[in-house]
């Protein structure tokens, strides 16, 4: 069953369709994340949902209920931002009990149900702490328990980790999916930031000009990426015009190894830094280019012909810049893109 559908949606802002005709289901439980650079229309999709922002045509459905003129407080969703707009006047615990309080939960149950959240998100006792005492991580916890403090249906996140710095961020991704799958809570989250919505979402939703550009698992998208667009979005840049011919497709960097039953004919094809290979034989490159990426090494490439290509190498046998090699391809690292 859906928990939320989205059918048709159009909002529009000055001429320009922020959401064009957008149709995305949600099911019971899923965490789906929705990625796309500044102005693609994801924090505009998230606040339509919530209610936050009419749609010009289209409606919205939560568990299969129109959602059309129902505000937002009686949709049944949970909100958190990336700023996340705790009240600093009251206390760790009354932050919590917020949305409880409102809802007309007696005292000692909501303060039972704090208790219980703090220490679900790892901040057990800490009701009658400052808001303006505590890190930025700390906050991060706070804003979560009091979002699922009244029990939503729905949870949304806009950038829920984007303010805290790396090392952070990726302890809280790995927590936070752990905690939502034990809670069985259905998540709609917006981020700009492709690790963590591969390391948070079941499903994954790139968005390009207030449209869908590609939907479907974390590794469907990183392996077969739908469109250049894609491709370029998620960092691939080995990218060039093509025309198969068999199993081979003939580009500027010489002859590249296509997957068995690629249709013949132009198109242009993705090699990933993991398919560009050192060989005896092959395509004359100069190392331009050379950057320590902890597990590996970066390297660009210049080809005799061509744009420049991007190779990834283990410490021990990354060669240094100035270096002249040849490379080959790997058909398994190869996307052909439409």
């Amino acid at each position: 069953m859906s928990m939320l559908r989205l059918d048709g949606v159009t909002v529009g802002f000055g001429g320009r369709a922020a959401l064009d005709a957008v149709d995305l289901d949600v099911a019971e439980h899923e965490i789906v994340c929705v990625l796309g650079p500044s102005g693609s229309g994801k924090s505009t999709l998230l606040r339509v949902v919530a209610g936050l922002q009419r749609a010009d045509a289209g409606q919205v459905y939560l568990a299969g209920k129109d959602q059309s003129g129902v505000p937002v407080h009686r949709r049944g969703v949970g909100l958190m931002f990336q700023d996340h707009q705790l009240f600093p006047q009251r206390d760790v615990g009354g932050n919590v009990a917020f949305g409880l309080r409102m809802r007309g939960v007696a005292r000692a149950e909501a303060e039972r149900k704090v208790a219980g959240l703090l220490d679900l998100v790892g901040l057990p006792g800490a009701q009658r702490r400052a808001v303006a005492a505590l890190s930025g991580g700390e906050q991060q916890r706070v804003a979560l328990a009091r979002a699922l403090a009244p029990e939503p249906r729905l949870l949304m996140l806009d950038e829920p980790l984007g303010q805290l710095d790396r090392t952070l961020r990726e302890r809280l991704v790995v927590e936070l999916r752990g905690l939502f799958g034990r809670l069985g809570t259905t998540v709609l989250a917006v981020t700009h930031d492709q690790g963590e919505a591969f390391a948070l979402a079941d499903r994954v939703v790139v968005m390009r000009d207030g449209r869908i550009a590609q939907a479907g698992s974390p590794l469907e998208v990183w392996q077969r990426p739908a469109s250049e667009f894609v491709a370029r979005f998620l960092g691939f840049d080995n990218v060039v015009e093509a025309k198969v011919r068999g199993e081979r497709a003939e580009t500027v960097w010489g002859g590249i190894p296509v997957p068995t039953g690629t249709p013949e004919g132009a198109c242009r094809v993705l090699v990933r830094p993991a398919g560009v290979r050192f060989a005896s034989e092959g395509l004359p490159c100069v190392v331009s280019g050379r950057t320590f990426r902890g597990d590996h090494v970066a390297l660009t490439l210049r080809p005799e012909a061509g744009p420049e290509l991007e190779a990834a190498a283990a410490l021990q046998t990354a060669p240094g810049v100035g270096e002249r090699m040849r490379v080959a391809f790997d058909a398994a690292e190869v996307v052909v893109l439409p």
